[in-house]
């Protein structure tokens, strides 16, 4: 790429848009709360995990070599200086210990290892808005595949570095910058990679490589950074050590898990929505009835293009024309179509290619079930006001 393309590119880029999307986006899909939950069930399986992984090396003795040199990188990489070593040592101690179990607690661990990847997949799903993830069947072979052969595979690609990655460590000292450099940008790219092939892997749905690369990017950075700053304040506050003495890896590392999820998270939130970001300026959710809001212009906007050649529009049309982002749009298209008041026609897995059509009649339709499922539902609480309010004697015709 041309590096001053690629510096206009930046100067281009809607930074503060995307900041005040990852700051919605993280309030509205409670991705906090998601962050937490990954936490959990990845200290449940960290241990499963790092079992197969070594498993797989133990049955290829052709990659033992290997194995250290990658053991060593991938805590390096993914985990803060102060505590890498300590976590390294815990866990092959661990998956040691792991590997002498019998047939049923080896079928444990690599289901504790499969619900990590299972739970992955659905949340990575839930930030695009997938309606349909896969079958259950093809999910599990594709992540059991990827934990199997993805050590192998990149025992493989590390087989070139891992000599002057190695020996690089050690000669930092007495050679130019230049190899550390050089090695950090290979550790960095690797890592990158993985984030990006994440992003445009997992979601069942299709995902340009320039938006999965701007999230791996994005998680990347922002990994090396929240690294050398966990780092700075382990170093200047010792509160950990001081309180919990040797234990003090384990809380450490637990929060360390939760940042890397927040990270892992936003990258997503950015190469979802980072078509929309790049069209240009979009409305922002105005409170309560926000969906209720879209859904009336979206039937207004069916209604009239009902009678022309096409007899629909799709979602990425309706966002363009509504000036919201599709996968806001998505939630309130999925409540239309299940009150079968639109239809999907020509539904391909790409949005582009569905076009969605008007169905109910404006004027014999009530507007009462749209109410009740974006507006205002029926409880203890309303039902008084449902019946004297004569809210059911509106119709579509009403409102469009």
């Amino acid at each position: 790429m041309n590096p001053r393309q690629f510096l206009a590119d930046l100067a281009r880029f809607p930074w503060v848009p995307t900041l005040a999307t990852l700051r919605e986006r993280f309030r509205e899909d409670r991705l906090g709360l998601t962050a937490s939950s990954l936490t959990f069930t990845t200290t449940i399986a960290l241990v499963p995990f790092f079992t197969v992984a070594l498993a797989i090396f133990t049955a290829f003795p052709i990659f033992g070599k290997l194995q250290a040199n990658l053991q060593a990188w991938l805590v390096q990489s993914l985990v803060p200086e102060a505590i890498s070593r300590q976590v390294l040592g815990y866990l092959t101690q661990f998956a040691g210990k792991a590997s002498r179990l019998g047939g049923v607690g080896l079928a444990a661990l690599v289901v504790s290892a499969t619900a990590l990847v299972l739970t992955i997949d659905r949340t990575l799903n839930n930030i695009w808005r997938v309606r349909r993830p896969r079958p259950l069947g093809q999910r599990v072979m594709i992540y059991w595949a990827t934990l199997t052969l993805g050590p192998l595979l990149l025992a493989a690609s590390l087989g070139t570095t891992s000599y002057v990655i190695s020996a690089g460590r050690g000669l930092v000292t007495r050679l130019p910058g230049t190899l550390g450099l050089l090695i950090d940008l290979v550790e960095f790219a690797l890592l990158v990679g993985a984030f990006m092939a994440l992003y445009r892997y997992v979601p069942n749905t299709p995902v340009k490589r320039p938006h999965a690369l701007a999230g791996g990017l994005f998680a990347a950075v922002g990994l090396e950074l929240a690294k050398r700053m966990l780092a700075w304040y382990i170093a200047k506050v010792p509160t950990y050590s001081m309180v919990y003495g040797a234990f003090a890896t384990v809380p450490i590392l637990l929060v360390w898990i939760y940042i890397t999820w927040v990270i892992v998270l936003l990258g997503a939130v950015i190469a979802a929505y980072l078509p929309a970001l790049l069209a240009g300026p979009r409305r922002l959710p105005g409170g309560h009835g926000w969906q209720f809001q879209l859904a009336l212009e979206v039937l207004a906007l069916l209604k009239r293009a009902g009678p022309t050649a096409r007899h629909g529009l799709t979602a990425t049309e309706l966002g363009a024309r509504m000036q919201v982002d599709v996968l806001q749009l998505e939630p309130v298209l999925q409540a239309l179509v299940q009150l079968d008041w639109i239809g999907r026609l020509n539904e391909l897995e790409d949005q582009d290619g569905t076009r969605y059509v008007m169905l109910a009649d404006v004027r014999s339709t009530s507007l009462e079930p749209l109410m009740r499922a974006l507006l205002l539902p029926v409880n203890v609480a309303t039902a008084k006001m449902w019946e004297s309010g004569r809210l059911s004697s509106l119709y579509l015709s009403d409102v469009l």
